[in-house]
């Protein structure tokens, strides 16, 4: 089968390698649309940082990674264990491996997992014509409600999910996300079905108009919190903040927009340790919350229904699946110099051609 193989930093290549088999717990899926995202175009230009080369996988290329979280497929084979699953199934991956058996796995905080790895992070991965995955880490997609290329938005959207159950917003709560990208849309969607008055600051004009066209009521550029505060009519802070840039600038806006009571919610990784006025947290009381990766039992269905929510199509987010050949030159290169325009990039491991999503 063809698959993308990263071998080093800058160093990704198209090869024949051979098609894995599933043990007894995992699936065997052909692939049909995979996500980029900027880990990937991280991990291509500076990495290998959370890439495990050589992967841990039992299957694959020796010495090297098969890239890919983002994804969805149809299942045609299975280990001997599996249940819940048939051969012909539409499953999206939220790629997250739990050991099933430490203290944070049996609390169902599987994120946490004490052993928890990522498929196309740590073991081969998705973008390839063929994948393995442990079956507790997928769903199984109605194909009347999700395109295959839409349920490959399941794993981010996912993202986006246990983020927002970190921030626990309600109805009516004034909710602000710095940086409307690849997880920071997912997320302004998610906020605005959950009933939350969601406000979006972003540097880039089209994704503050996609934010709005996601549920956002306010779409502004970087300015500081007091201007977003004149800008949106009101007076205070806002309730709950997201930062999703994972740059300092973004960082500073959102510890910047603290008031009363706000909760902070990190979604952004960010490079380097920053400073936080501990005392200014206190006397708002104020809270810091992180979020990492997502629990697949919960989070993943609740995005496969989030993303069968939408009105239309969601190729204004992900408009293109490129064949393999394109990948390095028009996904991973673009996605790591912030050249790209698309807020997702999708990639077709059977297409002989980029083609347009069918979302």
């Amino acid at each position: 089968m063809r698959a993308a193989v990263y071998r080093g930093r800058g160093d990704i290549r198209i090869e024949e390698i051979a098609e894995p088999v599933p043990l007894s717990d995992e699936l065997l899926i052909r692939v049909t649309a995979v996500g980029i995202c900027g880990t990937d175009g991280h991990e291509y230009t500076h990495g290998p940082f959370q890439f495990a080369v050589p992967s841990r996988s039992g299957w694959g290329p020796a010495g090297a990674l098969v890239p890919g979280h983002e994804f969805s497929g149809v299942v045609v084979g299975m280990g001997k264990d599996v249940t819940g699953f048939g051969e012909g199934d539409l499953v999206a991956s939220a790629s997250g491996v739990a050991c099933g058996e430490c203290r944070w796995c049996q609390r169902g905080r599987t994120n946490l997992c004490l052993r928890y790895e990522t498929v196309g992070l740590q073991r081969h991965g998705g973008l390839a014509q063929f994948c393995v995955v442990p079956a507790v880490s997928c769903a199984v997609v109605d194909p009347t409600i999700l395109t295959p290329d839409a349920a490959a938005l399941g794993q981010p959207m996912a993202i986006a999910v246990h983020a927002v159950s970190r921030g626990e917003p309600t109805a009516g709560m004034e909710v602000l996300v710095i940086g409307a990208g690849g997880i920071g849309a997912f997320l302004v969607f998610a906020l605005a079905q959950s009933g939350a008055r969601v406000s979006v600051i972003e540097a880039d004009a089209s994704r503050r108009e996609l934010a709005l066209g996601l549920g956002a009521t306010l779409a502004v550029p970087p300015a500081p919190p007091e201007t977003l505060r004149a800008s949106s009519g009101e007076g205070h802070a806002p309730e709950l903040v997201y930062e999703v840039t994972g740059n300092p600038g973004g960082l500073a806006l959102a510890l910047g927009s603290l008031g009363r009571g706000t909760r902070l919610v990190v979604v952004g990784l960010q490079g380097t340790p920053a400073e936080l006025d501990l005392r200014m947290l206190s006397i708002r009381e104020a809270e810091l919350i992180g979020t990492n990766a997502v629990v697949a039992a919960d989070d993943l269905p609740r995005a496969l229904q989030l993303l069968g929510r939408r009105t239309g199509s969601w190729a204004d987010v992900a408009p293109v699946a490129l064949a393999l050949d394109d990948l390095v030159d028009q996904g991973i290169r673009p996605l790591a110099s912030g050249t790209s325009t698309r807020v997702k990039t999708l990639v077709d491991p059977w297409a002989p051609a980029t083609r347009r999503t069918q979302l």
